[in-house]
């Protein structure tokens, strides 16, 4: 599968919870949720997990509160990357660095648990090198 970048600079092609990948491997939804709670400190129900990524017209989205997408939208950006605004407050509550997620843990992160549940999601590096 092709890269995949979401406004906020996620990697819909890496994340579990998105659709081809779910259909691709039914286990995925329950996989995630315990690595979301687990990195992150939220749990959804493995049910509600799918979806359809941001770039999607009328998609089914994890998270219907995401401040990002509309924001981008409105603005007719593809990415915060190009935003003159870039980093904003509603992208700063969004951005993820493994090092961060790592300093809040008491373990090493497996690489496995980083390549599955933090690596999707690592977008400050992202943008940045799409802003040059």
């Amino acid at each position: 599968m092709n890269e995949i970048l979401t406004r906020c600079g996620y990697r819909c092609d890496l994340c579990l919870a998105y659709r081809p990948n779910v259909e691709a491997n039914p286990a995925n939804p329950e996989i995630v949720t315990d690595g979301w709670h687990q990195y992150f400190g939220f749990r959804i129900p493995a049910e509600q997990i799918v979806c359809d990524g941001c770039l999607a017209e009328a998609p089914r989205l994890i998270d219907q509160s995401c401040p990002v997408r509309p924001c981008v939208m409105e603005r007719g950006l593809r990415t915060c990357a190009e935003c003159p605004d870039y980093a904003c407050a509603k992208l700063a509550e969004r951005l993820v660095v493994y090092e961060q997620v790592a300093a809040r843990g008491a373990q090493p992160i497996p690489e496995e648990d980083r390549q599955r549940f933090i690596r999707p999601y690592e977008n400050r590096k992202r943008l940045e090198d799409l802003r040059g």
